[in-house]
């Protein structure tokens, strides 16, 4: 697929996906236009590089990790230094406390809607 069905389907600008490229986060074919050509499977890839930013993982984590969202998965471990193993563990615990935030507040939506579609039924 070219650039801008990967932009419309994942939501994400053309700019940021070349970036992702230059990154090294996703890679694309070159058609003999010159055109990038993409696999279906970057759909999902871009889906997930999105979310570990939205986390607040930094490119260079994300692209060293980027291995073990492969199925099968496949481990590469030569640049693992203490720092980025602490790093992963903080970015971690706090994704942990932004899903419990974010579980609470989908509650606290959903009783609310809740609430309102009684009073709707009952008026």
């Amino acid at each position: 697929m070219r650039i801008g069905e990967l932009s419309t389907r994942t939501r994400t600008s053309m700019r940021l996906l070349r970036y992702y490229e230059e990154q090294g986060l996703i890679a694309s074919d070159r058609l003999p236009n010159g055109y990038r050509d993409y696999e279906e499977y970057v759909v999902d890839r871009v889906l997930q590089v999105r979310g570990l930013l939205d986390a607040g993982l930094p490119t260079r984590i994300i692209k060293q990790i980027l291995p073990c969202l492969n199925t099968p998965r496949t481990i590469h471990m030569p640049y693992v230094t203490p720092d980025m193993v602490a790093t992963l563990e903080r970015e971690r615990d706090r994704m942990v406390e932004k899903i419990e935030c974010l579980t609470k507040n989908h509650q606290a939506i959903t009783d609310y809607l809740d609430a309102v579609r009684r009073n709707i039924r009952a008026s």
